[in-house]
């Protein structure tokens, strides 16, 4: 089995309605978001998927959320843009692009709020 992992970065604000503390508040992150693709069967050239391929599809999605009031973004009407609410977001957003197939499957999407605090959000089956 192989393992490629990517990442991206973007940076915008939210806020975590309800939440007891200064998370409640209007605040902003610089988030880095990683990819976990994983295979058994190599390409023609050796390769489980292009990295710049993976890289490209994960900046497209993130490009649309940078810069942004995540609140406001229909994505996340309803729910608080935790960085779990993010995780879950982006894996089902990419999930069926068509970089990811039966030979190199998206496992889990990792968004880190903080250079100490991520989330890592897959599923199974």
């Amino acid at each position: 089995m192989f393992e490629i992992k990517v990442k991206g970065e973007f940076d915008a604000a939210h806020r975590v309605a309800g939440y007891p503390g200064k998370c409640d508040r209007l605040h902003g992150h610089s988030w880095t978001v990683e990819l976990s693709v994983t295979g058994c069967q190599l390409d023609e050239l050796g390769m489980l998927a292009d990295f710049k391929v993976v890289r490209g599809t994960l900046m497209k999605l993130l490009d649309t959320m940078d810069h942004q009031y995540l609140n406001e973004l229909p994505c996340f009407q309803g729910i608080n843009p935790t960085a779990e609410n993010i995780a879950q977001y982006i894996y089902r957003a990419l999930v069926k692009k068509p970089v990811f197939s039966h030979t190199a499957r998206l496992q889990s999407v990792c968004v880190w709020e903080s250079p100490h605090s991520s989330v890592t959000y897959r599923e199974e089956g």
